[in-house]
């Protein structure tokens, strides 16, 4: 699978969108994907976006609610990590049960559990950055609540080698398996797996009724764990020359807009700071499609791996960038493009649902 870096491919990817197919083949791994999370994580396109170009194809909310929902949890999240910050980055409602170990099961990261569809998902991880959303639910099910690992290291490894690396949307949904950020937890047993996967494997550890899984035991498959080695190789870049008439522009990570500030004229840098990818780590893959989406589609952004402190020292003008938990910046910041206007903390999903709807209707 080829993820395109070219704004009018991704554009054209939107029109291709078909809700009512989405909501009822989207479990499926042949389902009707839109496979646009990629652009949304890196700021490319907006969920509101997404919305109102549907609006303008005449669909009644009615008949894509299940689809705008899911646009919904992308931004719910990125709600709780404004709300939570650096919080999230812990158990957020409960201590995650049962987890004994510290840690991602080898198994996982050698794409040997056993499980056919889990390894076959896992190669196209490495391969492809991309892995479809039941199976990244049924890897966490593994890691978590089989294998009894705490959450967050298998969490941060999917992290480093997905294209729409999300840490809110990644994070919270890993402790929404474990229990750590919901009431129970989450299991499929291989049933499960093949009917969404299209498989029909049999007599593997996960091949009982769900009854059974509390008394399970850790499978002798899953045993072995070790700590992933997980560093971003952030390229040497020259320190970029910036025009001292005019404004600075920041992009980063989480805001590759082309359109954002697109009618002025300023210094555009895509900054990679060091310290962010300390903590939030990617693979090469993940960085290098992080700047090809910069180049190929904002003219003359300049790269620079630097930290904020330093761009602060070096720009005279004004220094514009867009919302978001991770920036430490000063300037003048622009809101984010939400697809409701509904902010703030909830007890759930559904509460914050049950708002935006009342703005989508």
């Amino acid at each position: 699978m080829i993820f395109s870096t070219k704004y009018e491919e991704i554009i054209e990817k939107i029109d291709l969108v078909d809700p009512i197919k989405y909501a009822a083949t989207r479990n499926f791994l042949n389902g009707a994907i839109t496979h646009l999370s990629p652009y949304i994580s890196r700021g490319v396109i907006s969920t509101r976006q997404i919305l109102e170009a549907l609006q303008a194809k005449g669909y009644s909310f009615q008949s894509i609610e299940k689809f705008v929902q899911e646009l919904a949890w992308r931004d719910y999240w990125q709600q709780v990590w404004v709300f939570h910050q650096s919080g999230i980055n812990e158990d957020l409602k409960n201590h995650q049960a049962h987890a004994c170990k510290i840690g991602l099961p080898e198994a996982i990261f050698n794409h040997q559990t056993g499980i056919d569809a889990i390894d076959s998902g896992i190669k196209d991880l490495y391969q492809t950055g991309y892995l479809h959303n039941h199976l990244r639910m049924y890897i966490a099910s593994l890691a978590c609540n089989i294998a009894q690992c705490h959450w967050k290291i298998p969490a941060q490894w999917m992290y480093y080698h997905l294209l729409d690396a999300d840490w809110a949307s990644n994070a919270l949904s890993w402790q929404w398996i474990c229990g750590a950020n919901s009431h129970k937890l989450y299991y499929a047993n291989q049933e499960n797996i093949n009917k969404y996967t299209h498989t029909n494997q049999k007599n593997t550890y996960l091949d009982i009724a769900y009854e059974e899984f509390p008394t399970l035991g850790i499978p002798a498959e899953l045993n072995n764990v070790s700590l992933p080695e997980l560093t971003t190789p952030l390229p040497f870049t020259p320190i970029p020359h910036l025009e001292p008439h005019l404004p600075t522009m920041v992009y980063n990570f989480y805001n590759i807009d082309p359109n954002w500030r697109s009618d002025i004229q300023g210094n555009r840098i895509l900054l990679l700071e060091p310290s962010v990818f300390k903590n939030y780590p990617v693979s090469k893959k993940i960085l290098d499609f992080c700047v090809a989406l910069a180049q190929d589609n904002i003219p003359n952004i300049k790269i620079w791996v630097a930290e904020f402190s330093d761009l602060q020292q070096k720009a005279s003008g004004s220094i514009y960038y867009k919302e978001h938990p991770l920036n430490r910046y000063k300037g003048i910041e622009d809101s984010r493009t939400w697809m409701t206007a509904v902010k703030g903390n909830f007890p759930s999903f559904f509460a914050y649902w049950k708002k935006c709807k009342k703005e989508l209707f």
